[in-house]
């Protein structure tokens, strides 16, 4: 008879670290390479690849960078609109192990330049056909050391011709799950951007957390729209996972979106709420045209209420929002298909994955449900900190949670309730106003196409509530809104000030950049009578 084993046959130190090693990104995609086969793994607007020959070319460039010296570690930045080529250099940067950077191709020059030269980089891989220009400028401005052209291109090296002259050979992963991956940059709308440290541990995480707990279609057939350089990138190698096929699309045009929806049977999609309000404006011909749709992936931005209401309406129960941000990317919280109903339409879902999410207030106690505090996480899908920046990294790391600066509260079912940014809120006359709430309000009034909310200064108020709101009927005065603001939430949140504006302005990833609109109206009263079309009551 077999003795049973005692308690003490594990001791302390006993086993050797590299069992519990998890894998890397590279990792991931080889075996989704490996097991894609002939299968269609990615089609943009110029060709289309079987993941067999989307391998035999990885490993052809992989070869490449290797005999130009490139090693494990080393930083690289991609310039790129959404390519095939483009998804190429990251998964050998995450084979090899290198650091990358995609820098967000609608972003200004001086931001990318501020990022290229916080990052450390001197090697760019760019997209010759629409970003030639734009990265011999920042090779003026930062002093790239090298340029890496991503096809033919006058005068500059074409990487993929390099990558022609070597035979296939195996894909063999260097990066191990603790090294850093990438480095993504916040937006920057309260100061310098800053760069977010991941690890293939992270991305990892994000990966099989969105495998595990989102919602996808039996056949995946993904639509990218956005810029693959943030959110909508990360969404590819799930599907490639699932030996799915990626459509990328350059930018998003929504009677081009029908049409690539219709031609590749898409099944799936990501969208900002933005998108999604203009194809509420299509006609019957072009909604029949989506009818292949399953999941619609929605986040990135506050989404109106009443026109995701609408949206369900016209296009069905095909909405899914995701709730994350870059320190945590993409999977804090979802709300899927099943869950969207009158009485959650303002909810960002319950928590998923393997982290840990509370609702915390300013000593760090959990906060009873139906009460506000702000989002904190932890768990293996955290950044490992800002790059270079230890006494932000630390603050916002503080008490042993993640504190994502968005203010929520929680019902007894679990579901949070986003009402804003804690740097958002406004204190008007000693009362809490969450701007998120006035925007749903005035979004929620028939003639209001959009809305931002934010404080400003006030000799009387200490702060004023001030809205910048773009019509769909010019006829609508400053007063009805206000009126109906009142009704609707009482008259603390009532804006003070209303002007109205052809559009709203935004970040690159697409947000209303509400530090850019605090800067121009904190003098109200002098803007009002210096912009043409502004009224403040």
């Amino acid at each position: 008879m077999s003795e049973t084993p005692g308690p003490d046959i594990v001791r302390a130190g006993s086993l050797d670290s590299r069992l519990s090693t998890g894998c890397s990104m590279g990792h991931l995609l080889v075996r989704a390479i490996a097991a894609g086969g002939d299968e269609i793994a990615i089609r943009d607007s110029q060709r289309q690849v079987s993941y067999s020959a989307f391998g035999e070319a990885l490993s052809k460039l992989i070869q490449a960078l290797k005999a130009r010296g490139f090693r494990k570690g080393d930083p690289v930045g991609i310039l790129s609109t959404n390519r095939i080529e483009a998804f190429q250099v990251t998964c050998a940067a995450f084979i090899i192990g290198l650091r990358v950077t995609s820098l967000h191709p609608m972003a200004s020059a001086r931001d990318q330049a501020f990022i290229l030269r916080d990052a450390g980089i001197d090697t760019v891989f760019f997209d010759p056909r629409q970003m030639k220009s734009r990265a011999l400028e920042l090779r003026d401005r930062v002093g790239i050391r090298t340029l890496f052209s991503l096809g033919p291109c006058e005068d500059l090296t074409d990487v993929l011709s390099e990558a022609e002259a070597f035979d296939s050979q195996p894909l063999v992963p260097e990066a191990d799950a603790g090294d850093i991956s990438s480095i993504s940059y916040t937006g920057g709308t309260s100061g310098a951007p800053k760069g977010v440290v991941h690890t293939h541990r992270t991305r990892v995480t994000m990966t099989m957390t969105m495998l595990a707990d989102w919602e996808w279609p039996a056949v995946p057939r993904l639509l990218v729209t956005t810029p693959i350089s943030h959110a909508s990138g990360a969404m590819i190698p799930p599907v490639l996972m699932r030996a799915g096929t990626v459509v990328l699309a350059e930018k998003f045009q929504p009677m081009a979106f029908c049409d690539l929806i219709a031609r590749h049977r898409i099944t799936s999609t990501f969208l900002v709420p933005t998108m999604i309000y203009k194809l509420l404006d299509l006609d019957r011909a072009q909604v029949d045209k989506l009818s292949s749709l399953e999941v619609v992936y929605y986040g990135a931005a506050a989404a109106c209420p009443v026109r995701m209401g609408r949206a369900r309406q016209l296009f069905g129960p095909i909405f899914m929002q995701m709730y994350g941000q870059t320190e945590a990317p993409n999977c804090i919280t979802a709300l899927l298909r099943r869950d969207h109903s009158p009485e959650r339409s303002t909810s960002c879902g319950r928590p998923i994955g393997s982290s840990q999410v509370a609702i915390l207030d300013e000593r760090g106690h959990q906060v009873p449900d139906g009460e506000v505090g702000e989002i904190c996480v932890r768990g293996p899908l955290l950044m490992r900190g800002y790059w270079n920046k230890k006494d932000e990294t630390d603050a916002v790391f503080r008490n042993g949670w993640l504190h994502t600066g968005d203010l929520a509260c929680q019902d007894s079912s679990g579901f949070m309730y986003i009402v804003g940014r804690d740097k958002d809120l406004i204190i008007s006359g000693g009362f809490n106003v969450y701007p998120r709430e006035v925007e749903d309000a005035l979004m929620d009034h028939p003639s209001v196409a959009s809305a931002a909310v934010f404080g400003v200064e006030d000799a009387t108020w200490g702060e004023a509530v001030c809205a910048v709101v773009v019509l769909k009927d010019k006829n609508t005065g400053a007063a009805e809104l206000q009126q109906h603001v009142r009704e609707q939430k009482g008259a603390i949140q009532a804006p003070k000030s209303v002007f109205f504006v052809d559009s709203i302005p935004t970040t690159a990833l697409g947000k209303p950049d509400k530090a850019m609109l605090q800067r121009e109206y904190t003098n109200s009263t002098k803007k009002s009578s210096a912009t043409r079309g502004n009224r403040r009551l």
